[in-house]
């Protein structure tokens, strides 16, 4: 089984498939306390499952999380895209910024557009995001992107504020 996972590139990003050379970026991210909100701190292997995951959700949806990269030097920064977990409520727009590269409009340029792609390549056009309660960063990209607070809903026996984003038609953001 194979998907091909497409490449989305911006004025300042490239969005693209995991690799295996995103597990050390991605331990770094995922050793600091930030990774809290999506289920960090972790060790080495653990990190390797989520990289795991990553791939999988790709090859059993269609769709997934794509790492970003910055176009001028290939560093990854950072991940967004689509995730539908099966303890989900429906598919989300997911997003998250590497320490240092947070205030830079980095994490509002790859959501954006990896809503877009959602939409016109895989008909996901009313996405919502799961966000931390606590997570005020978060909560204040999904308002600049012009979701909403819908409702609260617990998540893997935890609180989760649903923001619900505009819908996507005609395949444009």
């Amino acid at each position: 089984m194979s998907v091909e996972i497409p490449v989305i590139e911006t004025d300042r990003l490239i969005l693209r498939a995991p690799r295996l050379e995103d597990l050390d970026p991605l331990c770094g991210f995922y050793a600091d306390e930030r990774s809290h909100f999506v289920g960090g701190p972790l060790d080495r292997g653990g990190v390797w499952r989520v990289l795991l995951r990553i791939a999988g959700h790709w090859q059993i949806r269609g769709y997934g999380v794509w790492h970003i990269t910055l176009r001028e030097t290939g560093e990854m920064i950072g991940h967004a895209g689509v995730i539908n977990h099966v303890e989900w409520p429906e598919p989300e727009l997911g997003y998250g910024i590497f320490a240092g590269f947070e205030g830079k409009g980095f994490a509002h340029e790859a959501a954006e557009a990896a809503r877009a792609t959602a939409a016109r390549q895989f008909g996901l056009t009313r996405l919502i995001s799961l966000i931390d309660p606590a997570n005020d960063r978060s909560k204040a990209l999904a308002l600049r992107l012009g979701a909403h607070f819908e409702r609260e809903e617990e998540l893997m026996g935890k609180p989760a504020h649903v923001y619900r984003h505009p819908e996507i038609t005609g395949g444009a953001a």
